[in-house]
């Protein structure tokens, strides 16, 4: 029997195609890993989610409160630093240096803040840990902020989520709540 190589059927390509999908698929679902951990003293749920972005291992752990028919602007945090989250501020560890705009973020872990209100909000990241989350630490303790971009969700999300997109140019943090989304573009590296 003389076998021909080189030669591919309309099966053997499709075989193929299907099989480079789920290898893909794969590696996407496998970069994330979601912990549920001990609800917090006021009954939100708390994860810690670990992403591996170009080789860096980032998790953050966080409260997810629910809006429960509440407006953001209805919150007391509304328009000053906020925990980013219930209970206990909400911690972002890296195993490799961030940068988010001009943001350089060395490896180690910090307490993640937003500066809310109708304006685009910031993201900063503060050296003070443990920390309760209120009051905010203040400036003095940031490592440093990053402008985020505000965009609307196409489905409102009724639980706080933080969540990384892995991109080809690197990554981007996103947070979403209600109708609103707020996220700040970053690469691994300085």
């Amino acid at each position: 029997m003389k076998v021909r190589r080189g030669r591919t059927t309309p099966a053997s390509r499709w075989i193929g195609a299907a099989a480079v999908l789920l290898v893909g698929a794969g590696g996407a679902i496998a970069a994330q890993k979601t912990t549920n951990l001990t609800p917090g003293a006021a009954g939100s749920p708390h994860v810690r989610t670990e992403w591996v972005i170009d080789d860096a291992n980032i998790a953050i752990e966080y409260g997810r409160p629910s809006l429960k028919g509440r407006a953001l602007k209805s919150f007391e945090w509304y328009g000053q630093e906020w925990r980013t989250g219930a209970d206990q501020a909400t911690t972002f560890k890296t195993d490799k240096a961030l940068t988010f705009g001009s943001l350089a973020v060395p490896a180690g872990a910090y307490s993640l803040y937003t500066l809310t209100g109708d304006r685009p909000w910031q993201f900063i990241l503060n050296k003070t840990l443990p920390s309760w989350g209120i009051p905010y630490p203040g400036q003095a303790s940031d490592l440093g902020r990053a402008p985020m971009r505000m965009s609307a969700n196409a489905t409102p999300v009724e639980l706080l989520t933080i969540a990384i997109d892995d991109t080809r140019e690197g990554a981007t943090l996103r947070i979403d709540w209600g109708a609103m989304r707020a996220s700040v573009t970053f690469k691994v590296g300085p």
